[in-house]
């Protein structure tokens, strides 16, 4: 146990603690700083301009990204789950993006694809439809990025599949036997018995999006107009451009507390819609 207890202590619990004393100093990144107990966190609410529009980027990010990247993980489990001899190759072509798409690589790759001559415009030229200013338009430009994080479905997906491997057959025969069609049993059978599974998604890209970076930095660096600076984003600019360590530790255990709050929550909420085999509820 050694290796992993020295490894927890020198590399998370360390370093979580000492963030915790720079939020209340004004240290930078070459020199430490003096205490200045809570002005940090007074700072960020009342005298930093792109506090409060950079959460709400990232809120807005999260409430695009997260669904949709458990929908499409949902549905791609769900036309995998089907029968096919080429199954198993379907399966590892669609977990790859999950493996390649966190890597600043792809995001660079992910640049040049939705760029103003990329190859999205150019397909979409093709059937004569106007070229979009993927990553120049503050109303699209998040939009862009997000699709980039749904890209990544991977792990959501092979989670959902073993779910419905789980779900006994019998269940949708007598569903069949008494007239239902897919889409509600679906509704009825498919949803119900995946909600541990779904709410363990939820919490898990939630808890990522909220603290998303590669995308905001690599493909737009949070423009146009800062539509893309996400909190994640505006915690390294005030660690490595503006030097300010400590302030950016503040936003970072500011970050910390939303986090956990969310998590909170949607652990409440679990008791009214997650169901367990055995009857009982989240």
């Amino acid at each position: 146990m050694s290796p992993w207890i020295i490894g927890f202590l020198w590399f998370q619990l360390y370093p979580l603690v000492l963030s915790l004393y720079y939020s209340f100093t004004d240290s930078t990144v070459v020199k430490p700083g003096k205490f200045i107990g809570f002005d940090n966190y007074v700072k960020m609410l009342t005298d930093d301009k792109d506090f409060f529009p950079s959460f709400k980027v990232t809120l807005i990010y999260s409430v695009i990204a997260v669904p949709a990247k458990l929908a499409f993980a949902l549905l791609i489990a769900i036309i995998l789950n089907m029968k096919s001899k080429a199954v198993n190759l379907y399966r590892t072509v669609y977990y790859l993006p999950s493996i390649l798409g966190g890597s600043v690589a792809i995001s660079i790759l992910w640049r040049f694809l939705f760029m103003k001559e990329g190859v999205v415009n150019q397909a979409l030229s093709f059937f004569h439809l106007p070229p979009v200013n993927w990553l120049g338009s503050p109303q699209v430009a998040l939009g862009t990025i997000s699709i980039l994080v749904v890209w990544q479905f991977g792990s959501s997906m092979v989670l959902f599949l073993a779910g419905l491997k789980q779900i006994p057959g019998e269940l949708y025969e007598a569903a069949m036997v008494d007239g239902a069609g897919k889409l509600r049993m679906l509704w009825q059978i498919t949803i119900p018995l995946l909600t541990p599974i779904i709410f363990f998604n939820l919490v898990m890209q939630t808890i990522n999006a909220l603290q998303e970076f590669t995308a905001a930095f690599v493909v737009t660096n949070g423009g146009p107009l800062k539509s893309t600076y996400l909190f994640g984003l505006k915690i390294y600019d005030e660690a490595f451009q503006n030097m300010k360590m400590g302030y950016a530790s503040a936003l970072s255990w500011f970050l910390f507390a939303v986090i956990l709050i969310l998590t909170l929550f949607i652990f409440r909420s679990a008791r009214s819609w997650v169901h367990y085999e055995d009857g009982g509820k989240g």
